[in-house]
């Protein structure tokens, strides 16, 4: 089977952004674009009421997924579109999408103002269990955002790629992480960004503040972790600008603040099988509700 970029379409505007922003993705990788329309089975009291009856009902579903396919056919020449509709819980269809799936677009609302991002539980429960990488993408998101703005201040999807953010805990580097990341920078011929966080041992954080040599050795040892786990990316994707940050701090806000002015945002999800079930971690859930950037998950062992 050929692998897609797959986007979970429910009609909201939220998913609607993220069927654009895989369509332009799924140009980017030459690949088919694929839009799961996911419905619930409504029950059949509701069904058997005169204004949702069967052919009502089975009107406005199917009217959904082939009014996007044709648009974004339409609007992205060249990108072969490929609908589909599934009836069940969408949780379970767009997590089972997944793992044919080079990647998972979903959409999630903007809460207004710097309030962040509201990811629903259904995002968040695709998130937590997909093995395969999930983009989240904003409502209102435009291909005019992850780009520089022209000469003239204006937003354009015509200028250079924003840098893609990566944030990266060098004592646990995944392989599988760190080359989504150089792979999303090459195709979109734009630097990675690869910020990572830290904090002192707890042996060291208390006489830090009134040592700074302490400070300054940590830092640069950090520093030097930083660039040998990227060193060999960097051999082998020699044409990626690389810039690397390594800076004490939180890395949920350093990231969130990154995103203002990145593309992407990519961070990881280990990949858990215990008893507890399925986690996504705190730092990748709160760059989830407040980048401003489409964010990148990938699930890694």
């Amino acid at each position: 089977m050929t692998r897609t970029v797959t986007a979970g379409l429910d009609g909201s505007a939220e998913s609607r952004a993220a069927a654009e922003w895989a369509a332009r993705e799924a140009k980017l990788r030459g690949l088919p674009l694929r839009i799961v329309h996911v419905w619930e089975p409504v029950p059949d009291p509701m069904a058997q009421a005169p204004l949702l009856g069967p052919e009502t009902h089975q009107h406005w579903t199917e009217r959904i997924p082939r009014e996007v396919a044709e648009g974004l056919r339409l609007r992205h020449p060249g990108v072969e579109v490929l609908g589909e509709q599934v009836s069940g819980s969408p949780g379970e269809v767009l997590a089972e999408a997944s793992k044919s799936a080079a990647l998972l677009a979903l959409g999630s609302r903007a809460l207004g103002g710097v309030g962040g991002f509201l990811v629903g539980s259904v995002g968040l429960s695709v998130v937590a269990h997909a093995e395969n990488p999930v983009v989240l993408v904003r409502a209102g998101e435009q291909a005019a955002d992850e780009h520089e703005a022209d000469p003239a201040g204006i937003p354009s999807a015509a200028t250079p790629f924003r840098p893609v953010v990566l944030g990266l805990d060098t004592d646990h580097p995944d392989a599988t992480l760190i080359e989504f990341a150089f792979d999303a920078a090459l195709r979109r011929a734009t630097s990675l960004r690869v910020v990572h966080a830290w904090f002192p041992p707890p042996y060291y954080a208390y006489g830090m503040p009134v040592n700074p040599p302490l400070h300054e050795a940590l830092a640069l040892e950090q520093s030097r972790g930083l660039a040998e786990v990227l060193s060999p990316w960097r051999q082998k994707y020699p044409d990626v600008e690389t810039a690397e940050e390594s800076r004490y701090g939180s890395a949920a806000e350093l990231l969130v603040e990154a995103s203002r002015e990145a593309s992407l945002v990519v961070v990881g999800r280990r990949i858990r099988r215990g008893a507890l079930g399925a986690h996504i971690g705190h730092v990748t859930h709160a760059v989830l509700h407040h980048s401003t950037a489409p964010v990148a998950v990938v699930a890694h062992g």
